[in-house]
């Protein structure tokens, strides 16, 4: 096993493969709320920043520093509601496409100011400044920043404040600034993102784009309060993507129930096949692990059996599964050969083919599947975008 460092800058380069085609009856953009009004779940501090939840709303409430979604966002549109609690000379901030580095504040970054006469301006890009767009304080203000490439545009209340470009780094955190010893206490809510290029794989209604293999899906798949769960009640089939794919990356959310065992199957023929050892065998694609890594059955485990691990293959370092009961990021990057796992936010495996032989006998396209061990397992948020370049992480 190789050891990961922390890898917070990726060179993002959108693949010309052709492999990722996506329908033409769903919404090329993925939406969804990145805070649930009542906790901050999806979300870390950082530095000395206190933040809680207060009627529904994120309250920017002492210290110096930030709070940084989990995830990192390429092209986006962020929609942010905000209030100052400070009568005057409030200051506080959202970034975009920031680092998780630097303190008290990260750097590099840009920060789209909510200091009193500058709402909006980001100092670090000539041109994007705007003025009388904000209502008076105490009023709600809503943000709309949109990030394409090296773009950024804003809205405020609904007005085009500007576009410019001056972007540079290609993908980042989102997050707020927390000042207040400076600038007051602020009030967030309504946080949204529209994930551009990103298509949903699951409406969180039916399993519309998905089937059973060996039975009817439903006969162990249902889907519960926009979840698509697998109920754990008997052996049954496991999912498979209606549609086949190439290079790509998957973004999606998972929990499992204690003692869960799942996986995501990656580039596999109809039959599911996701082993194979030598090129005498049938053709395989691979699996990345859904597992509750704490559960004292699987103490003993190979280290390519623990989530986030392409089975077989290269295993997940660190470690950084939640506790059973509590929701899971995962994305997967599958670029030719070169597979990546980002799990909770933290890069696990970049495996490419060099290092790791076995790749070489995998199949670089075929179906996605959800893998049914007769144990409850819940996804949301399954979505699929273009495949980028990864640079190496440093050692």
């Amino acid at each position: 096993m190789k050891t990961m460092g922390r890898c917070i800058a990726w060179v993002v380069i959108l693949s010309t493969a052709p492999a990722l085609t996506l329908a033409d009856d769903l919404p090329a953009d993925f939406e969804r709320s990145l805070f649930d009004g009542q906790s901050l779940a999806g979300w870390v501090l950082e530095n000395d920043a206190e933040v809680d939840v207060v009627d529904g709303c994120l309250r920017l409430k002492a210290g110096n520093g930030w709070l940084r979604s989990v995830e990192q966002f390429r092209d986006f549109t962020l929609h942010v509601e905000w209030q100052a609690l400070q009568m005057k000379e409030y200051d506080a901030g959202i970034y975009i496409r920031s680092s998780a580095e630097g303190k008290p504040f990260p750097k590099p970054s840009y920060q789209v100011n909510l200091l009193e006469g500058k709402e909006g301006n980001i100092g670090n890009i000539p041109g994007a400044a705007s003025t009388g767009l904000v209502k008076p304080q105490g009023e709600w203000n809503a943000f709309d920043i949109t990030v394409k490439g090296g773009t950024v545009a804003l809205r405020i209340n609904d007005q085009p404040a500007y576009e410019v470009v001056g972007i540079k780094e290609p993908q980042g955190y989102v997050g707020f600034q927390v000042e207040v010893p400076k600038g007051g206490q602020f009030l967030i809510r309504n946080v949204r993102i529209i994930e551009h290029g990103y298509q949903s794989l699951f409406n969180g209604r039916d399993l519309t784009g998905w089937s059973g293999v060996g039975a009817p899906a439903e006969t162990c798949w249902t889907v519960e309060d926009g979840c698509l769960v697998c109920t754990g009640e008997k052996k049954g089939p496991w999912l498979r993507s209606d549609k086949e794919y190439g290079d790509f990356h998957l973004r999606l959310d998972y929990l499992v129930s204690l003692g869960g065992n799942s996986g995501v199957y990656v580039r596999v023929p109809e039959n599911g096949n996701h082993h194979r050892q030598d090129d005498t065998e049938p053709p395989a694609g691979f699996e990345v692990q859904v597992l509750d890594d704490a559960a004292a059955q699987y103490r003993d485990l190979k280290p390519y059996q623990y989530s986030a691990s392409v089975y077989d293959i290269c295993g997940a370092d660190p470690r950084v599964s939640k506790l059973a009961g509590e929701w899971n990021t995962l994305e997967i990057l599958c670029k030719g050969q070169h597979v990546v796992t980002v799990h909770n936010g933290q890069t696990v495996v970049d495996a490419a083919v060099e290092d790791y032989p076995l790749l070489a006998l995998r199949q670089t396209s075929g179906y996605l599947g959800l893998q049914n061990h007769s144990t409850v397992v819940k996804f949301r948020n399954v979505r699929i975008g273009p495949a980028y370049d990864v640079a190496k992480p440093e050692k």
